[in-house]
């Protein structure tokens, strides 16, 4: 029974079948909440890969930590962003997955259709579906700061507008003005105005008052 298992899971036709419907399943939990059904269904299937090739004998004591050390990296990855510790990882687990392998070449053929398969199906799921990477959206900040989110820069005082304030320093082109008890930092429309002079605040933007004399 256990050598029908191993015979059956080295063979390289079921290789070329296996390896592509582990990277599907993998890159399918790239768009799910948490691991989800394709990241269990795809470590199971890459397990019984790497349990079958070692009871062949085909994968040793090295290639085994050289896969765990790119998992590592990848896991890495998403805590410190910068694809550089990530690429070193997927190279870490082609290259274990390439040299665990019962034939090499065939191994070799399998771990490329596996990754066009992966690209296929990304873009299936981007394009088609319209689905994100919900890892990507845990790392990258995706609210966003603008009036129809509730968040402004500054109270945009429009009920200043029109009324008449009294400047306390001259403006050249800033300075300060008194409008009912209220100082405000107000900004003449461009000539100077000087103190103790009735304005009319004709615009507000912000934090910015522009006012012009009153004639």
């Amino acid at each position: 029974m256990l050598d029908s298992f191993v015979g059956f899971i080295t063979d390289p036709v079921v290789v070329m079948i296996l390896l592509p419907i582990i990277s599907l399943s993998l890159v399918s939990s790239l768009f799910s909440p948490g691991i989800g059904i394709g990241g269990i269904v795809g470590s199971i299937l890459l397990l019984v890969f790497f349990i079958g090739h070692s009871l062949a004998g085909f994968a040793n004591f090295w290639t085994i930590i050289l896969f765990v050390i790119g998992v590592s990296f990848v896991f890495l990855e998403l805590l410190v962003p910068g694809m550089v510790v990530g690429f070193i990882g997927l190279i870490a687990i082609v290259g274990s997955i390439l040299y665990s392998g019962a034939d090499f070449i065939w191994t070799a053929y399998a771990i490329v259709v596996a990754i066009l398969a992966a690209i296929i199906g990304m873009v299936v799921l981007v394009k088609i579906f319209g689905k994100k990477m919900s890892v990507l959206s845990r790392m990258v900040l995706s609210d966003a700061t603008d009036t129809e989110s509730g968040y402004v820069s500054n109270v945009n005082r429009t009920e200043l507008l029109e009324k008449e304030a009294t400047t306390v320093t001259a403006l050249r082109p800033s300075g300060v003005a008194m409008l009912e008890g209220e100082r405000l930092d107000v900004v003449s429309e461009g000539s100077f105005i000087d103190a103790d002079k009735v304005v009319v605040i004709i615009k507000v933007e912000g934090s910015r008052i522009v006012v012009r004399e009153k004639k």
